[in-house]
Order: C-alpha cells, then structure tokens, then sequence
C-alpha cells in the first residue's frame, strides 16, 4: 500500500446491497431498492420558472406534487431526450433532516440485483468525468460496472436549495 492512499470503504460496502440498475447518460447506474418506492412511466411534468437544469419539474404521484431531479446534470453526463422507455424512479429519501419524496429520470431501468458489499469500490481518482464527492462507489457485477450516486450529496447540494424543495414543503 502507498503512503497517503486512501483505505477506507464505500459507505455502501457495509454489506451486501439490492440495487436497482438503470442508465444514464450512457453510463449504468445502481440505485439502492431501499429507498425505491415505486417505477412508473413519464406522465405531466409541470415545470418550475427560474429552477435550476436539475430541477426538471413537479409531478403527481397519487395527489402528492413530488419534485423531478435530472442526475444526468450534477453527475456530468449526456443528456438525451425521452425515449418510450424512460422512466421516473420514485425515491423516499431525507432532504435537511425531513424524509421525502423524489422523482429521479432514468433514461431506461434494467434489472433489480443484488450486489456483494466487497464486489464495491472506490471512485478512481485519475480518469473519471464525473465529479467524485457525487460518486459513492463502483459497484460491479460479472463483467459490468455500474455507479453508485451519492444521492445525500447531490440532493443537499442541488435540491435542497431548488423552489421544488419550496413547493414541496408548502
């Protein structure tokens, strides 16, 4: 081991992990299934004036107005237009310290799967184009890797403070 190198785990290496694979971006992307309330199809996104690009709009999810985040925009990936096979994932997470709901677009969902916490590994520090403190770890299954966002730091740093988040909480 090199002097400096940076040994510590994934937080999701805990343990072993069901994920839900989906792309984006053209890249694969590994969301925890606990957190995942529900899959369904693009319906009517109300847009939101003056919100940033990752805002992408409110929707309704059984009379709840739920915010629509674009992970595509903080992670650094190509954006491409809806296909009839993009997705809204419906996610209960904790937003300052309040529990709620969001939408994140995924371009395509693939396979729930589960995942070994030792198959996990840290985010390169030499070649990745995605901005690392928004990476929380590799995850790999046979010959296939896949990201896994660190959903905590891009929804504090780009949702939180989003007039979604306002409307949400009105």
């Amino acid at each position: 081991m090199m002097a400096g190198q940076d040994t510590r785990r994934p937080r999701s290496a805990r343990g072993d992990t069901t994920m839900v694979t989906l792309s984006l971006g053209g890249e694969l992307v590994g969301i925890p299934t606990g957190i995942l309330r529900e899959v369904i199809e693009p319906g009517t996104i109300t847009r939101v004036p003056n919100a940033s690009a990752f805002c992408g709009g409110l929707f309704n999810v059984r009379g709840a107005v739920v915010p629509l985040t674009d992970l595509r925009i903080p992670l650094r990936m190509r954006i491409s237009p809806p296909t009839e096979e993009t997705r809204i994932l419906v996610l209960d997470v904790v937003l300052d310290g309040t529990p709620a709901v969001v939408g994140i677009l995924a371009e395509e969902v693939h396979e729930v799967t589960e995942v070994s916490g030792a198959s996990l590994e840290e985010v390169p520090t030499v070649g990745a184009r995605w901005p690392r403190h928004f990476v929380e770890a590799i995850g790999r299954k046979g010959d296939r890797f896949f990201l896994i966002p660190d959903l905590d730091a891009i929804f504090s740093e780009h949702l939180s403070s989003s007039e979604a988040v306002v409307a949400l909480h009105a």
